[in-house]
């Protein structure tokens, strides 16, 4: 299985400071059993580097783009992660 397990960089742009982004990864990450990380930017961004199986990561970021309730997302940057560092868990970096 591990020949399905992508890494993808996610730059997500809006109002989605203050309303409960990074929580929101992480019960989302809980749900789909996605890895790696979510922190704030200081440009006002939210970057999420995320780790799983292509077809959970691809619910993953379905949920991802539509956002917490009283976030405002303008836009969207998604790139694949080349390489084999693995992540163990899903977290907030501060």
């Amino acid at each position: 299985m591990i020949e399905n397990i992508k890494t993808y960089s996610i730059l997500i742009s809006g109002r989605v400071h203050g309303v409960g982004f990074r929580y929101f990864s992480v019960s989302l990450a809980d749900k789909y059993d996605v890895k790696g990380y979510v922190k704030n930017t200081p440009d006002s961004k939210v970057e999420i580097v995320c780790q799983g199986d292509e077809e959970e990561l691809d619910c993953f970021l379905e949920d991802i783009r539509k956002g917490p309730s009283f976030s405002v997302i303008t836009g969207i940057i998604i790139e694949d992660i080349p390489g084999n560092k693995i992540y163990n868990s899903f977290k907030i970096k501060y």
